[in-house]
């Protein structure tokens, strides 16, 4: 196997001896740093790091951070990046004073993207996906989930799912995939919604096991789009072919999603922009990962998730992108930390936390992502010389990313 060696690191962060599965509340606020020092990886694996005094002599490849940081790769829990087509005409309705969900009746949104998506080949959906995983990747994102949803149908679902399999297998970005059917409900099921539910209970979920297209399976639980009860029966059926539950939960109203997320053991539940005491307390008694989305909230003018009090709880954030066409068209996970320092308050330590660590929690990769630790996957990127770790989020518009290594090899940016 094949080594590398990233000499003159200024700070090393994020850095841990043992593998912790998450941070949780005011832990959140603290970030291991280790001071000029050096890192090896061997293979697609971190091999060792240290003081810069004891360095290997050699390596089979040798890059010189010339005083730059090295932080591990974010970790994405919550994209829709296989879509076809943008919808920035809705983006005017936005200015204009349309609310989501009235763009959404008048067969925006969702409905909009799942047409589109039906026209689309998958070779041209798979070409669209792959610019946008790069994109990502540049950003200083390794790892990341990807939904479908935007089929609607078994046949456009599955094309999605192949799209995802194929991206996992042809960029070294660490890929989840979510089979998302439940993401709204289409047209031709207008007034006929328990029989759509039938469908993705009876053929889809079936279909998307058969070809083990995805890890995990998520229901948009939320005010206009599937009922708790709706929710719990998709999650039970999925659970039995093998699919862990994700959630979207609590984006429009109180909807009750958390609850169902909890109740069977959802790896994360997602959005969280309208939450209270009681939530808050549900997911205090799990091992579910609340995951904010603040792209969203930006981009929406929706209330913020309120992570002050989840953190005050003593609960393990994560924050993600929800990149999509409709409600968050960017993959910047920078920009969501800048974003949740400047608007949800949060310290430069939290957010950082809650995007590399907790996001792996998101994923279900806590044991190989989203820190500096001896056998983790080497995804990490360099910074140029900067003056602390906290001007991360604050350079908000700033690329201060100098090269990205992912599965221990340098990707050309």
């Amino acid at each position: 196997m094949k080594s590398l060696l990233i000499t003159n690191i200024a700070q090393l962060v994020q850095v841990e001896q043992t593998p912790r599965d998450a941070v949780r509340g005011a832990d959140m606020a603290q970030l291991p740093i280790m001071e000029h020092c050096y890192l090896l990886a061997q293979g697609d694996k971190i091999k060792a790091f240290g003081p810069m005094s004891e360095a290997p002599a050699t390596a089979d490849s040798v890059i010189d951070a010339q005083g730059g940081m090295v932080l591990p790769s974010y970790c994405d829990g919550h994209t829709h990046i296989v879509y076809a087509g943008s919808r920035e005409h809705e983006f005017i309705d936005k200015i204009r004073g349309l609310s989501y969900e009235e763009i959404a009746k008048r067969g925006g949104g969702i409905l909009n993207s799942a047409k589109r998506l039906h026209e689309t080949s998958e070779d041209e959906l798979y070409q669209q996906s792959e610019a946008r995983i790069y994109e990502m990747i540049s950003y200083g994102t390794g790892a990341c989930e990807i939904k479908s949803g935007y089929g609607l149908t078994t046949e456009d679902e599955l094309k999605m799912l192949r799209v995802i399999k194929r991206l996992k297998e042809n960029t070294p970005m660490t890929i989840k995939a979510t089979f998302l059917g439940a993401h709204a409900v289409p047209a031709p099921y207008k007034g006929r919604q328990g029989e759509y539910v039938d469908l993705i209970c009876n053929e889809m979920i079936p279909a998307v096991a058969a070809e083990g297209l995805a890890e995990y399976i998520d229901v948009f639980c939320d005010e206009g789009f599937f009922t708790c009860e709706e929710t719990a029966r998709m999650l039970k059926v999925g659970a039995e072919y093998g699919l862990l539950p994700k959630i979207h939960a609590n984006e429009l109203a109180v909807s009750g999603g958390v609850q169902v997320g909890v109740e069977h053991n959802a790896v994360s539940v997602d959005h969280l922009e309208r939450m209270t005491e009681v939530e808050i307390e549900v997911l205090r008694q799990s091992s579910t990962i609340p995951t904010a989305l603040p792209g969203t909230s930006f981009f929406l003018n929706l209330p913020f998730t309120p992570v002050k009090e989840m953190m005050a709880a003593g609960l393990p954030v994560a924050l993600a992108t929800d990149y999509n066409p409709g409600s968050t068209p960017s993959g910047n996970m920078k920009f969501v930390l800048s974003l949740a320092c400047i608007k949800m308050r949060m310290l430069p330590a939290e957010a950082i936390n809650a995007t590399t660590i907790n996001g792996a929690a998101a994923l279900g990769l806590s044991a190989s992502h989203g820190s500096i630790c001896v056998g983790k996957q080497a995804n990490f990127y360099i910074t140029k010389p900067i003056s602390s770790v906290d001007y991360i989020p604050y350079a908000y518009t700033q690329n201060i990313i100098s090269r990205v290594v992912l599965n221990g090899e340098e990707v050309t940016l």
